[in-house]
Parts: C-alpha cells; structure tokens; sequence
C-alpha cells in the first residue's frame, strides 16, 4: 500500500463520519461536505491504486529483463 491509498481510505472515512454527522444534526451543508470529501478520498485512493499496478508492472519488466 501507499500514501496515497492509506490517505484516501482516512479521507474517504472522515468523509463519511462527517456525513453521518451532519444527518444525525439535519445540517444538509455538512453532509454536503463530507461527501464531497469522501469523493477527493475514493480519487485519492485509486490514484494511488493506478501508481501500484504501475510500480508492479515496472517491477515485474525488470525481473523480466533480469531474469
């Protein structure tokens, strides 16, 4: 795993806790908030997804070469 994939999985989740807050109080801007976090958090997170399978492939070209 990454930084980004760790720091999209907490924004995603503090995105949610936020959410759930502002339903629990009925402010719709705070659930507006936290689902606009949890989206920055699921784009964070398969960014940092995409650099994996990148790293993998690269990793595995060189073996390749190597090997």
């Amino acid at each position: 795993m990454n930084k980004d994939q760790v720091k999209g999985a907490v924004k995603n989740l503090t995105g949610k806790v936020q959410e759930e807050a502002g339903k629990l109080v009925g402010n719709p801007q705070q659930q507006a908030k936290g689902l606009h976090k949890q989206s920055e958090g699921m784009a964070q997170k398969n960014l940092g997804d995409i650099k994996e399978v990148l790293k993998d492939a690269r990793d595995t070209t060189k073996a390749a070469i190597k090997g």
